[in-house]
């Protein structure tokens, strides 16, 4: 897998972390550099540390599944993006509070991140370079995060579902794109 590549995973995956961001800036009552920093912070953690989990557990896996590993990670990055593409259409909206404390963020953290765990399965049957990759998923989430909260204090609820909308269909588009590589439609 190449960096770019790696990036729009990265993107991919942030994108809900970042619409949470977004309804916590909404949610603050007064502008905190600091609160956004820890929200971002919780985020980054987590899409770091999933993926690890879930590429372990599908290296762990990996001998019984190989020749159809390629089905495997177009499927779940199908499925993870559908996921979002559907909550991002869905007329509910998630109630969120002004709170940073662990007791509220690591739930919207581990929630936020089980696409990266299931992200980091597939990761096991893919030529990955893992630290950058985890990397790179760590750091634009927290970015990303940071920028969803300063986002959400200005824009409002809008952003929200066209930020999980462009989250689910980057990961389509990847799970696409790796099928086909591995069916050999790009040479």
């Amino acid at each position: 897998m190449n960096i770019p590549d790696m990036i729009l995973i990265g993107i991919g995956l942030a994108m809900d972390a970042c619409a949470v961001a977004i309804c916590k800036g909404l949610a603050m009552k007064e502008k905190s550099i600091v609160k956004a920093l820890i929200i971002a912070g919780y985020f980054a953690v987590f899409q770091m540390v999933m993926p690890l989990i879930g590429f372990f557990l599908g290296d762990r896996f990996k001998g019984i599944v190989e020749s159809i590993d390629h089905w495997i990670a177009f499927g779940l990055l199908v499925l993870i993006g559908a996921n979002m593409i559907r909550e991002a259409l869905s007329k509910k909206d998630k109630e969120e509070t002004d709170g940073v404390s662990p007791k509220i963020m690591i739930p919207l953290a581990i929630a936020t991140s089980i696409d990266a765990l299931v992200a980091g399965v597939t990761f096991a049957f893919l030529d990955v370079n893992l630290p950058l990759c985890i990397a790179i998923i760590g750091i634009i989430t927290f970015g990303l995060c940071v920028l969803g909260v300063i986002l959400g204090r200005l824009v409002g609820q809008k952003l929200k579902k066209k930020a999980e909308l462009i989250g689910g269909i980057i990961l389509i588009c990847l799970g696409v794109k790796i099928l086909l590589e591995h069916l050999h439609v790009f040479g």
